[in-house]
């Protein structure tokens, strides 16, 4: 599935920064657009929109504004996993840690057991989809909160990173929607559909 609005701007946008590092902080990563965040949240909604669900799990910051966009459309609310433990999260707490390809080191996830809760039907959106390392630690948590995973959207998947067989290898056996593509950064190129 592809969003036009989206693949037009990367390909207008982004910028190969080498090492598999797709720069596009002009419009979601460090700058939000708003009418692109909005149409992105309408067309990640209508991918999922069939499947019952009662919240959003996303990791912050980047997978916030998607995932809050998406969540407006279908009227559920939306979780963030924290990077860091503010004193008001007390109580049972989740935590995962992921390797960060753009941190360049390992981050922690962490989620208030009050927003995460058994039974639910969780939906993972976050803004790229690599090596599927962020993902997995997210869906680790959902299991963990024994609710159920019941899709992954993203904004931006790196196909050649090979992130979605790795969360198929994790047991993530759920729809799985990229609104755009990239098959190749060879050369300093940017191939997206």
């Amino acid at each position: 599935m592809s969003y036009q609005p989206l693949v037009e701007r990367i390909r207008a946008e982004g910028r190969n920064l080498g090492g598999g590092i797709l720069k596009i902080d002009s419009f979601l990563n460090h700058q939000l657009d708003p009418a692109l965040m909005a149409g992105m949240g309408k067309a990640l909604a209508e991918a999922f929109r069939h499947i019952k669900i009662d919240r959003i799990l996303t990791a912050e910051i980047s997978g916030i504004a998607p995932a809050m966009m998406a969540g407006l459309e279908l009227g559920v609310p939306v979780v963030y996993a924290r990077k860091k433990r503010p004193i008001t999260m007390s109580g049972p707490i989740y935590l995962e840690t992921a390797p960060s390809h753009t941190k360049g080191g390992t981050i922690e996830l962490l989620v208030s057991g009050e927003f995460l809760r058994p039974s639910e039907s969780v939906l993972i959106i976050d803004d790229f989809l690599a090596t599927g390392e962020t993902l997995k630690a997210l869906a680790r948590m959902v299991e963990a909160a024994q609710a159920q995973l019941v899709g992954v959207g993203v904004v931006v998947e790196k196909t050649f990173e090979g992130g979605r067989q790795a969360l198929i290898d994790a047991g993530c056996n759920v729809p799985i929607v990229a609104l755009a593509t990239i098959t190749s950064m060879e050369g300093g190129r940017i191939e997206v559909e």
